[in-house]
C-alpha cells in the first residue's frame, strides 16, 4: 500500500492511494469466510455454503467495504505521519475514476483531493488601539435599578385611575365595523400591563381611564403579538386571523404597584442581614454589582471588536472550490450547489476565524484543558441553581452532573468555545492598548445590538 502526494497548488494537493491485492487479499478473504458462516441459505447447513456461491454473491460488496476501510486508514494516517495541516476531510476526486477492476480484482488506485490549511501570520500588540466600551454608573442609572428593585418586593393596590405602569383587568368584546358587539364574538377577560403597551394612541387613550370605563382597542395594541395576543383574548394563535381589530375593553378593576419602602427590612432581602446598613452603602453596593455585570458585556464588545479588525485585515487564501465541495459532500443533510454559493460567505468568513483564533492559540500557547472545562461546568450549573433560588448540591454530586454534561456533544462544544472566547478576550486585553470609553446604558445597549 502505497500514497502518493501531487501538489495542484499552494491551496490544495491530490493523494493517489495505491493498493495491491496482497494489501486486501487476506482481508477479504477472511470477510467471506465470517460471511459464509453466518449467512443462511435454503438448501444447506449453516457453515456449509459453497464459498464459490458466497463469491459470486457478496465478493464485490465485501471487497469494496475493505478497501474503502483501507483507503480511509492510509489517507488519515499519511495526513498525519506527515503533519499536514488540512481543512475539512480528503474528498474523492470527481474527475479521475478509480483505477482497477472489482470484477477482476488486482492493482487498485484512487485518488483524493485535500484542501491545505494556509499559513497566516497574525500580529498584535501594543501598539494596537481599541476602545474599551463600560457603562457610565450614574446617579440616573443607579436610582432606576433601585426602583426596579422596589418594585420587585413592592405590591399592588388598587387605583382609580390609569397611569403609565398599572395593571388593568378588563374585559374584551369583539366588535363589528360599526363598533357595536358582534354577534358569538369573542368576549374574555384578560390583565394587561401598561409598562408593556407601546402602541401611543392605545397608551394615550388608556391613561386616566377610571373603572367602568369603555375603550376601542386593537387588541394587538394592548398586547405583544402573536401569542401573547392570543392569549389575552382566550383563543389559539391560528384563530387571530379571523379576529376583528376592534375592541370593546371594559375597566374593571386597575392596580399600581406600591413601591417597598427603603428600610432595613427590604436592604435584608436584597443582600442578607445586615449586609447593608444605609442607603448610600446601598447605591455603593448596586454601582459595585452593576460593574461587575456590564464587565463581561464589555469584554464581549471588545473581542467583537478585535474579532472584526482581524478578519478585515487578516490575509487567509482559502481553497474556495474544495471546500464549496466539502460542504456539499460531508453536509449531514441534503444541499444543493445553489444553496452553498448563497452562504458561502459567511462560512468562509468562520473558516478564516477559526484559523486565526487556532493560530493566536498555538503561538501564544493558550490551552483550554479538560479539568478547566469541568470546573467551568460546575461554576454554570451553580449558577443555574442560583438563579432558580436552589442551593447547590455538594462537590461530589456537582462534579457528576457536569461530568454528564460534558459527555453531550453540543454542550461540550458550547462550554470548551465559552472557555476559548473567555482565553482569546484575556490575551486581547493583556496584548493591545485599551482606552476606556464610557457611555450611558441606553448607548451601550444599542453599541450591543450592532
Amino acid at each position: 500500500m502505497n500514497v502518493i502526494r501531487e501538489d495542484v497548488n499552494a491551496m490544495s494537493a491530490l493523494l493517489r492511494v495505491q493498493i495491491a491485492p496482497a494489501d486486501y487479499q487476506s482481508k477479504v478473504s477472511s470477510a467471506l469466510e465470517k460471511y459464509r458462516k453466518q449467512v443462511k441459505v435454503p438448501g444447506f447447513r449453516p457453515g456449509k455454503v459453497p464459498m464459490g456461491m458466497i463469491q459470486k454473491q457478496y465478493g464485490r460488496a465485501l471487497l469494496a467495504e475493505e478497501l474503502n476501510k483501507m483507503v480511509s486508514d492510509s489517507l488519515f494516517g499519511y495526513v498525519s505521519d506527515n503533519k499536514i495541516e488540512i481543512l475539512g476531510n480528503p474528498i474523492p476526486k470527481d474527475d479521475i475514476e478509480v483505477k482497477g477492476d472489482f470484477n477482476n480484482p488486482g492493482d487498485f488506485e484512487f485518488t483524493y483531493e485535500i484542501g491545505l490549511a494556509p499559513e497566516i501570520k497574525v500580529t498584535l500588540s501594543s501598539k494596537d488601539k481599541f476602545d474599551y466600551t463600560k457603562v457610565k454608573i450614574d446617579d440616573e442609572l443607579i436610582n432606576k435599578q433601585i426602583d426596579d428593585l422596589r418594585r420587585r418586593y413592592g405590591k399592588l393596590v388598587a387605583s382609580e385611575k390609569v397611569a403609565d405602569k398599572d395593571m388593568i383587568l378588563a374585559q374584551f368584546v369583539e366588535l363589528n365595523d360599526d363598533d357595536s358587539i358582534k354577534e358569538g364574538g369573542i368576549m374574555h377577560s384578560s390583565t394587561i400591563s401598561m409598562e408593556f403597551v407601546e402602541n401611543k394612541d392605545a397608551k394615550k387613550a388608556l391613561k386616566g381611564s377610571k373603572i367602568g370605563d369603555k375603550v376601542v382597542v386593537n387588541p394587538t395594541h394592548v398586547s405583544r403579538g402573536g401569542k401573547d395576543t392570543a392569549a389575552m383574548l382566550g383563543i389559539t394563535e391560528e384563530e387571530l386571523a379571523n379576529v376583528s381589530d376592534k375592541f370593546q375593553m371594559t375597566i374593571n378593576e386597575i392596580r399600581q404597584m406600591e413601591l417597598a419602602e427603603l428600610n432595613q427590612e427590604l436592604f435584608d432581602k436584597l443582600f442578607g442581614e445586615g449586609a447593608i446598613s444605609s442607603e448610600k452603602e446601598l447605591k455603593d453596593r448596586i454601582a459595585k454589582d452593576l460593574e461587575a455585570m456590564f464587565a463581561n458585556d464589555s469584554d464581549r464588545l471588545l473581542t467583537r471588536s478585535i474579532y472584526d479588525s482581524l478578519i478585515a485585515n487578516t490575509k487567509v487564501d482559502l481553497p474556495t472550490e474544495f471546500l464549496k465541495r466539502w460542504i456539499l459532500l460531508s453536509n449531514e443533510k441534503p444541499i444543493t450547489m445553489e444553496e452553498i454559493e448563497s452562504q458561502f460567505e459567511n462560512y468562509e468568513k468562520s473558516m478564516k476565524w477559526q484559523l486565526i483564533q487556532g493560530h493566536i492559540f498555538k503561538a501564544n500557547n493558550l490551552k483550554v484543558d479538560q479539568t478547566e472545562a469541568l470546573e467551568y461546568t460546575k461554576n454554570l450549573l451553580v449558577n443555574q441553581y442560583a438563579q432558580y433560588g436552589i442551593p447547590a448540591p455538594d462537590d461530589k454530586e456537582l462534579t457528576q452532573s457536569a461530568v454528564q454534561v460534558l459527555t453531550n456533544k453540543e454542550e461540550s462544544a458550547r462550554v470548551y468555545d465559552m472557555l476559548a472566547e473567555s482565553r482569546l478576550t484575556e490575551y486581547f486585553k493583556s496584548t493591545v492598548k485599551l482606552t476606556d470609553k464610557f457611555v450611558t446604558y441606553d448607548e451601550f445597549v444599542e453599541i450591543a445590538s450592532k
